[in-house]
């Protein structure tokens, strides 16, 4: 239908405009002078775009479409409903001040040259000029706060005011002629940021909202989140079963290890002995760019996957961004012009932890870990997977704003078990990369059991460090994570899930790496799209 690609394109182009943030995030950089406006007129504004652009889109003959287009009308409404139930159901910007945190849209012009240094300072002129505005309407809008989400909240502004203080000279420095401009908004947006840092911790004590959504809420936005016709109740059965089952398969593969009964007793017998080999604060992150190393030519050596020559470089977690997970990977987005390195970033040990707590966080991220997660972040995971995804090209941008969280999370899960099974790290690393299914497997019970059937802080912990067989330290973080957030949690397991099935589903005769091929050729679409994509 002819007219189906005008419409999208104009649409994709009033999502970018009024979503700054959003336009950054997938590389498109007319807006990068701007913060999002999470003022009640930015967000009427916002929710009238997204009412006609779904009302438009419901005009459309879908099924005149072909497929590819197809699944850009289904990406593209299904992004349009959420954005309209995140901002009329669930208002996180009047709840939950990490939403008005600008640090990642200061350190994306700070830390990407995809222009010249003096065009990128002009841009982040226009977001420090703006810092202040943004955070007197975050006070004005903020009400009935959760404890966890302030306590969060005040570390990453704290480190965002460090962001500029520290990061800002350089790029003045190396463009002189922005010093007079740049420098005052700087000192100011660093003042704004630490008083507003100041203003959170004052709020802690008072705040005392529920951080669950309840069932109602939460199933709505599992949907939205989601994109597939799995019910939360199926959801939680899959995962009690694919507990089950790999809680099996790691008691044999550490019987095998280490010698004696397949039981929960030999297991941690064989994870204490794995966990030996550990990496420090110093070492971490010079051992993960080995580990990429070792895994680029694992797959190059099996022949997994086409292997492209896109740059990751491995850093340490800025300070503003820590306090949810401990590693994530930033890769440029799918509409950037410009030839740009992929971040892997990893947050070590805080350095005001108790000596206890550090031993376990990395007896949690041992050597054998550390390279399970690397197969995870970068290789041949979220790193490779995203490149694949970026050189798509359809007739509309509509995959380039609309990436799958299940999928994308998914394919870095499987590739987890694709590489164990196919013998990276041996045994040490099958076990770890056993652990992280069970990990994924508990998220998802995690995220539907705490905010719909009001699981304690004890029956969760008592979840994760026992059939889950967690560090303390990391399951305390899981905890945070699951009140921080909600239905993310469960995208890998469901993601896992579907992506695995269409590996499986590979036609006689196709190789492995031409069917990975394959399905890493559409973009980042939901995995039911996949499916209908690859005709399977």
């Amino acid at each position: 239908m002819a007219q189906f690609v005008p419409l999208a394109e104009r649409i994709v182009e009033a999502v970018l405009e009024t979503d700054p943030a959003l336009a950054s995030y997938v590389g498109d950089h007319r807006f990068d002078d701007r913060l999002p406006d999470l003022s009640s007129a930015g967000i009427a504004a916002q929710v009238a775009m997204l009412r006609d652009a779904g009302n438009a889109l419901a005009e459309v003959d879908a099924d005149s479409l072909d497929p590819a287009e197809q699944v850009d009308h289904a990406v593209l409404s299904a992004l349009v409903e959420r954005g309209l139930f995140e901002a009329t159901e669930v208002r996180g910007h009047e709840w939950d001040p990490l939403d008005h945190n600008p640090a990642p849209l200061l350190y994306n012009l700070i830390a990407r040259p995809f222009a010249p240094t003096e065009e990128r300072l002009a841009s982040l002129a226009g977001r420090l000029a703006a810092v202040p505005d943004a955070l007197a309407t975050a006070r004005a809008t903020l009400r009935d706060c959760p404890r966890v989400h302030v306590e969060t909240a005040a570390g990453q502004f704290a480190g965002a005011a460090a962001l500029v203080r520290e990061e800002v000279p350089a790029m003045v420095a190396a463009a002189p002629g922005m010093r007079d401009k740049v420098e005052p908004l700087a000192e100011t947006a660093v003042a704004e940021l630490e008083g507003f840092a100041a203003w959170l911790r004052t709020k802690v004590e008072a705040a005392d909202r529920d951080p669950r959504l309840g069932r109602r809420l939460w199933e709505a936005r599992l949907w939205h989140t989601l994109d597939t016709e799995l019910s939360a109740a199926e959801v939680l059965s899959r995962a009690r079963a694919n507990l089950e089952r790999v809680t099996e398969e790691i008691r044999a593969a550490a019987a095998e290890l280490v010698g004696g009964p397949a039981d929960d007793a030999t297991v941690r017998r064989a994870l204490d002995q794995l966990a030996r080999q550990r990496p420090t604060a110093e070492s971490i992150v010079d051992l993960a760019k080995v580990t990429l190393v070792e895994t680029t030519e694992f797959v190059r050596a099996r022949d997994l996957v086409a292997l492209l020559e896109d740059p990751c470089e491995i850093l340490p977690m800025p300070e503003f961004a820590r306090g949810v997970a401990v590693a994530y990977c930033d890769a440029p987005g799918p509409l950037e012009s410009e030839d740009m390195p992929t971040f892997y970033c990893i947050a070590p040990a805080p350095a005001d932890w108790p000596a206890e707590r550090v031993e376990s966080f990395y007896r949690e991220y041992n050597d054998h870990m550390l390279r399970n997660l690397t197969v995870h972040e970068a290789m041949p995971g979220h790193f490779l997977q995203l490149a694949h995804s970026r050189r798509y090209r359809g007739s509309t941008r509509v995959r380039g704003i609309g990436l799958s969280g299940p999928f994308v999370e998914g394919w870095a899960v499987y590739a987890e078990e694709l590489m164990a099974s196919h013998g990276f790290g041996g045994l040490p690393v099958r076990l770890q990369q056993l652990k992280m299914q069970l990990r994924m497997t508990i998220n998802a019970i995690l995220d539907q059991l705490v905010h719909c059937e009001d699981m304690p802080e004890a029956e969760a912990m008592a979840l994760m460090t026992g059939p889950g067989f967690q560090e303390e330290g990391e399951a305390a973080g899981k905890w945070r994570r699951a009140l921080l957030t909600s239905t993310q949690l469960s995208t890998y397991f469901v993601g896992y899930t579907e992506v695995a099935d269409i590996a499986a589903a590979r036609p006689a005769g196709t190789s492995v790496r031409d069917w990975h091929d394959a399905m890493l050729a559409h973009g980042s679409p939901p995995p039911r799209h996949l499916r209908a994509l690859l005709g399977v």
